[in-house]
């Protein structure tokens, strides 16, 4: 991928209003000491379920209240719950939403000063397991009912308590949360937790582009290009949800939603979890679309080191293991080879079976995550070489990721490409072995080896089953983790995006300043509305 726009900001980024250059924000903080929804709580009070640990303390509050809607799993969580940290760190308060059982999950719940948690039920208080695609729809049926009624229940009562809030942001497949947002006339933005190469991507599939995308997997040797995009692709670098193949049609109307809601507004922005030299020419391949990018959403301390005290997301709904740190740190520099699935994915136990064969056979020491699983697919007990794995390397059922991808023992990282998992590794200079499974993972694949050259990706057609076999897992090990000139190149690579992903979220960089210029833009959008 070129660089050669990659400090060009858009249009607008090249006026920026008048207060632009103060650190925190232009609206003047004001003293006030209250409680926090101190009321009679009663089963009508849709703030029943705020959570806060200032509830009753003198703070300073600024004008900014955000109102921060994530879809209820572990990867719309993280980056999330990062942006609510980045905007409390200017200033602005931040109301953090999600469903009641998500949120009861969660392990180390956050007490940043600005931060309020507020749950709501999505029907499935006690837990839900999407076991098929017509259970998932059925599941998003539900939670856009009963989600719109209480934010707009939850807007109101913030408004009447003289604390309104300014935008709503939220993440992927919540379209109808901006459709609340506007019956208010507040700034709806999405925050996109995804590459900005995949938002392309589906906004070409979404106007003009889905007949080609239908046909390219008919060719031989299909490959399609998209507009703005100085690269082009082929079927296994679509997105999943995109292809014929695909089987999980509960996430095509929702994206299409979100996309019409585009459509239907004159200067759309969008905030991107990624930054401005990782993706230029994909964060403006749409000119109907403003891109601001602000990433990596990743932990201060492993980042930016502006608060060190920063070492986790916040959000975790797995419990870790507590060894892990001591065996990486027991092990030489660049010597470990890291293996994680992200926290949906689910592998067959045969392909299990065969990464297990890979890391023996590579001789490398491995940290290895198995999540526990109900089913017995993926499951480490069903494994045939298990006593061999737990000698000859680590296995745990969960970890701080960005931590292991920080330690200076981890060479390797093999991945799925789920995008958090990519921003991290890219962000800690890690090289990958990308293992994409499903939705956007092939094409983040196919950034990390063609454009950013960070890592390889393993063949998937080298068995007809799909099943990816040891030979070809351990030769992609080889690759990174040996001596020769492609692993110098990846290595020198993943260092270069490391420098620049914090180059990016320092003071003055590119996703700090475009984190001030969209709260610009958020008090103009307010502005216009009280004129």
């Amino acid at each position: 991928m070129g660089h050669g726009h990659g400090h060009r900001q858009h249009e607008e980024l090249h006026q920026p209003y008048s207060f632009r250059h103060r650190k925190r924000h232009h609206f003047t903080p004001f003293l006030a000491s209250f409680t926090l929804y101190n009321k009679q709580i009663n089963s009508n009070n849709p703030l029943h379920n705020i959570h806060s640990a200032f509830s009753r303390a003198t703070v300073t509050m600024v004008h900014h209240r955000f109102l921060l809607v994530t879809y209820p799993v572990q990867g719309h969580i993280n980056p999330a719950i990062q942006f609510a940290k980045r905007l409390t760190a200017i200033g602005v308060h931040v109301t953090f939403a999600t469903s009641t059982f998500l949120h009861r999950r969660m392990i180390n719940k956050l007490t940043v000063p600005g931060l309020t948690f507020v749950t709501f039920s999505d029907g499935y208080d006690d837990g839900y397991e999407g076991t098929n695609d017509s259970n998932v729809i059925s599941y998003m049926a539900e939670l856009k009912l009963r989600g719109s009624e209480f934010f707009r229940n939850i807007i109101t009562s913030a408004k009447q308590e003289g604390k309104p809030f300014t935008c709503v942001a939220y993440t992927l497949m919540l379209p109808w949360v901006a459709k609340v947002a506007r019956e208010f006339r507040i700034p709806g933005v999405l925050l996109w937790i995804q590459a900005a190469t995949v938002l392309d991507i589906y906004y070409h599939y979404f106007h003009e582009y889905r007949d080609y995308i239908n046909i390219i997997h008919k060719k031989e040797d299909p490959t399609i290009e998209f507009p703005g995009l100085p690269f082009s692709f082929a079927a296994r670098d679509i997105p999943s949800f995109l292809l014929p193949s695909n089987i999980y049609s509960f996430a095509i109307p929702p994206l299409e939603e979100q996309f019409q809601l585009f459509d239907e507004e004159s200067n759309p922005r969008v905030i991107v979890n990624t930054f401005e030299d990782l993706e230029p020419e994909s964060l403006r391949a749409i000119d109907k679309l403003t891109m601001i990018s602000i990433g990596p959403l990743i932990p201060s301390a492993f980042l930016d080191g502006k608060d060190p005290a920063d070492t986790s997301f916040g959000g975790d709904i797995f419990h870790g293991s507590k060894d892990y740190v001591e065996w990486l740190d027991s092990k030489p520099a660049l010597s470990v080879v890291y293996v994680s699935f992200g926290s949906l994915a689910v592998l067959s136990q045969r392909q299990m079976e065969e990464i297990a064969r890979a890391l023996l056979d590579s001789g490398y020491p491995f940290l290895w995550v198995i999540r526990e699983s109900n089913g017995k697919e993926g499951t480490l007990q069903e494994l045939s070489c298990r006593k061999e794995l737990e000698q000859r390397g680590k296995i745990v059922k969960w970890c701080t990721q960005v931590e292991v991808l920080s330690h200076g023992s981890v060479g390797c990282f093999v991945t799925h490409c789920g995008w958090n998992s990519t921003m991290e590794s890219l962000s800690s200079g890690v090289p990958m072995v990308g293992f994409p499974q499903w939705t956007d993972q092939g094409t983040n694949a196919k950034l990390v080896e063609d454009v950013w050259k960070t890592g390889v990706r393993v063949d998937d057609k080298v068995n007809e089953e799909g099943i990816v076999e040891a030979m070809e897992i351990r030769k992609c090990l080889e690759v990174v983790m040996g001596n020769g000139g492609k692993a110098e190149e990846l290595r020198r690579n993943a260092q270069k995006w490391k420098c620049l992903a914090r180059e990016a979220v320092k003071e003055g960089g590119s996703s700090d300043r475009n984190m001030n210029t969209f709260l610009d833009y958020v008090s103009k959008f307010e502005q216009d509305c009280v004129m």
